[in-house]
């Protein structure tokens, strides 16, 4: 797809300051709302730089916390931001290097509209759920509730009608409630629910808005790093004049991202699930070789405890 080849994540302090600060506000509302007891196991899909795991540790009194995202840069960051009980590694979110039914919560947050097939992932990830097990997300609302971002891409297609391909608004239908009931529905999940998460955004000025675009983490900002100078100023120009200022030159707008939750089906008495990968050579079953094993065994330094829940063999 051509439009991703602008959704580039590689700068984990960049991505802060650009979507960070506000990811973590809704981190801490994601979390409130789940209210999970303690002493679980929770597994972060998509970890980026660390924002939803770093607020489960702290809020959760969780047994483990495990983050997978497939940027190393990103799980590098997210490393050095989580506590040392939380643990974090390179892995695909569409093939978990999980065994079937090991985590109580597996979350994700700001991911699934990046994954290619939304649904698929959701059913991987409710595959290493337990029974009853809760698996659960966010994302923004483009298309309405993401201020600052409704306010760029008006901008931005105003001065290049051909940027409307690239309006985060139009790329991602799955940021909305009903879609996203849809998507937890199809990957066999039940008890589904939906809640507005909404935080505050304030800018201490134009300046504070407008340089997280130009560092080019994330597709909007993707976006300003391709444009000539001279287009890339009108954007800013246009973006400028679009936002609401105080008095005091701040910029105080609004973010609202759609959470959804819901449960792995406990199975009927007598039925197993079975994981349909075994390892060569394990001496369990067939000899055909599972891919995620490898991306285990890249990952071994602080994550010693891994194999502990993540052990394929």
């Amino acid at each position: 797809m051509e439009e991703q080849r602008f959704d580039v994540w590689a700068a984990g302090a960049a991505y802060e300051r650009y979507m960070g600060r506000w990811s973590r506000l809704a981190a801490e509302e994601f979390v409130a709302w789940l209210d999970c007891a303690g002493d679980l196991r929770w597994l972060d899909v998509g970890c980026g730089t660390g924002v939803l795991s770093a607020v489960v540790s702290a809020r959760c009194r969780p047994r483990m916390t495990v983050g997978i995202d497939r940027s190393e840069e990103f799980v590098g960051s997210a490393r050095a931001a989580v506590p040392l009980s939380t643990h974090c590694l390179v892995a695909d979110a569409m093939a978990l290097p999980a065994r079937d039914g090991t985590w109580d919560v597996a979350v994700s947050g700001l991911t699934l509209n990046f994954l290619p097939e939304p649904t698929a992932a959701v059913a991987e990830t409710a595959r290493v759920v337990r029974a009853d097990g809760l698996v659960a997300a966010y994302v923004w609302d483009y298309a309405e509730g993401m201020g600052f971002l409704r306010r760029f891409w008006d901008a931005a297609i105003a001065v290049d009608p051909s940027a409307v391909a690239l309006d985060e608004g139009r790329r991602f239908p799955v940021c909305r409630s009903d879609r996203l009931a849809e998507v937890w529905a199809a990957a066999g999940l039940v008890d589904v629910a939906t809640v507005p998460i909404e935080v505050p955004t304030v800018f201490a000025d134009f300046a504070d808005l407008w340089e997280p675009f130009l560092a080019g983490q994330g597709p909007a900002p993707g976006y300003v790093a391709s444009l000539a100078p001279a287009d890339r100023d009108r954007v800013r120009d246009a973006f400028g004049a679009a936002v609401p200022r105080r008095p005091d030159g701040s910029i105080a707008l609004t973010a609202r991202a759609w959470a959804v939750s819901g449960r792995r089906p406990v199975k009927p008495a007598g039925q197993t699930v079975k994981s349909c990968w075994s390892i060569s050579g394990s001496g369990r079953g067939s000899a055909r070789a599972d891919p995620r094993a490898g991306a285990l065994r890249r990952h071994r330094s602080r994550e010693s405890v891994l194999p502990q829940v993540l052990s394929l063999s």
